[in-house]
């Protein structure tokens, strides 16, 4: 099965539906949560961004360790940043997929902390997993958006907001 340009227009859909969302990111409430375990709203946005570079690091790694520091989350503080990382980090990402051949994505890549695995995928299987953490968090930024009547872009289909509703 060929399922590389599949990944590629997956990654080119989920920045063109996170840009919108990005786009409308509220300046002012980078400390917003619905709730004292929630992440704040900056955070959560950031880390929606900064998973569109991770095919890149799946890609030319076999692990990544927290405990040994290999993720260290990226600090921003205003919706330019947020943009800019989001146009380098999809840049990554894409170069990362435009690079490799479908049997690439056969290779193993873990998650750990230390000796702890977390989980482990296939490189392709870890990809979609990143894919699938885009919508899961997305998804998680629009609940935080209406809480605060920040209007709703549609991901897959026109949103409420965009109807009129």
């Amino acid at each position: 099965m060929n399922t590389l340009p599949n990944l590629k227009d997956e990654l080119k859909q989920e920045y063109e539906t996170t840009a919108k969302f990005i786009e409308n990111f509220p300046e002012g409430k980078n400390d917003y949560a619905p709730h004292e375990k929630s992440m704040k709203l900056m955070p959560l946005a950031t880390h929606i961004v900064e998973i569109f570079a991770w095919p890149e690091t799946m890609l030319n790694t076999d692990t990544l360790d927290f405990a040994a520091g290999d993720y260290q989350p990226t600090i921003l503080s205003t919706k330019k940043e947020l943009q800019q990382k989001l146009e380098e980090d999809y840049a990554k990402g894409k170069a990362a997929l435009d690079s490799v051949s479908e049997e690439d994505l056969d290779g193993r890549w873990s998650m750990s902390m230390g000796e702890q695995v977390l989980a482990e995928w296939s490189k392709y299987g870890a990809i979609r997993h990143a894919l699938d953490q885009i919508t899961h968090h997305r998804a998680q930024l629009g609940v935080y958006y209406r809480l605060n009547d920040i209007p709703l872009p549609g991901s897959y289909g026109p949103s409420a907001d965009e109807q009129g509703f």
